[in-house]
């Protein structure tokens, strides 16, 4: 009988073990979507944004290109038709140097330009030698395409750790995230895009859209994000006007 309720015992703190496990499993799940944290950074050392200080109702809408040849013109059209300058736009570099008449249009209209490197290959698997050989090439790239001064950079597929941050700081680039995901790429309709986008959206948010050939339904969604900005009286500017007129908080990366 003493061993029937031993036995018991032990399934019973298993099973506690499971259900507190799993509750804050889900708790941290969360906290990830709900609480922002403006900066990642190592320990006094380098950042990556992903979101400003809310104070001045400014937002930036960006856009990855890693590849493709028929969203981008599309996009480029809406944004002009509904007057919304300042964006960003993370390009790879393999991609500007095979499209730059689209790279000139882009700094013509008054769009921003960051780099997302040359081959688009996470850095996260590629060693020190290999990221710096990259980000050569695709300087090399956008200064032969007249664009000498770009400074931020999105690291392919968003994944980088401290080592990382530190090594592309070393250079001189600021690592730019994001606090929302739009997830055009998936193409879940233009109605699901919109709500991605500006149901969370608030002051200080960098926006993630795509301007690759996957996001097909995006072009269709900008009018609907821009009525949503203006109704929440927010404006869009560029990452770097984000970043110079706002203060930020820290996150560790351990």
């Amino acid at each position: 009988m003493n061993m029937f309720y031993t036995i018991r015992a032990k399934r019973i703190k298993q099973t506690m073990l499971i259900v507190v496990a799993a509750f804050f499993t889900s708790f941290f799940l969360y906290a990830q979507q709900t609480f922002h944290f403006p900066v990642f950074s190592t320990d006094n050392g380098p950042r990556a944004v992903y979101k400003a200080d809310d104070k001045n109702q400014e937002v930036a809408l960006t856009f990855n290109i890693s590849w493709g040849d028929e969203r981008a013109i599309p996009i480029l059209n809406e944004l002009k038709r509904q007057h919304i300058e300042h964006a960003t736009f993370f390009l790879s570099a393999s991609w500007a140097e095979r499209h730059p008449d689209i790279v000139e249009r882009i700094k013509k209209e008054g769009h921003e330009i960051g780099t997302m490197g040359y081959d688009y290959t996470s850095y996260t698997s590629l060693e020190p030698n290999e990221i710096r050989q990259d980000l050569a090439k695709s300087k090399k790239v956008f200064d032969s395409l007249g664009l000498k001064d770009v400074h931020l950079l999105r690291p392919p597929n968003g994944q980088f750790n401290k080592d990382i941050l530190k090594l592309t700081a070393d250079i001189g680039y600021t690592t730019v995230h994001w606090s929302i995901d739009s997830k055009d790429w998936t193409n879940p309709g233009v109605e699901k895009i919109v709500s991605n986008v500006t149901k969370p959206l608030d002051g200080g948010d960098i926006i993630l859209l795509h301007a690759s050939d996957s996001a097909q339904q995006t072009a269709k969604a900008i009018p609907y994000i821009k009525n949503s900005l203006q109704n929440k009286k927010v404006s869009n500017v560029s990452v770097s006007t984000l970043i110079s007129n706002s203060k930020t908080q820290v996150k560790d990366i351990r």
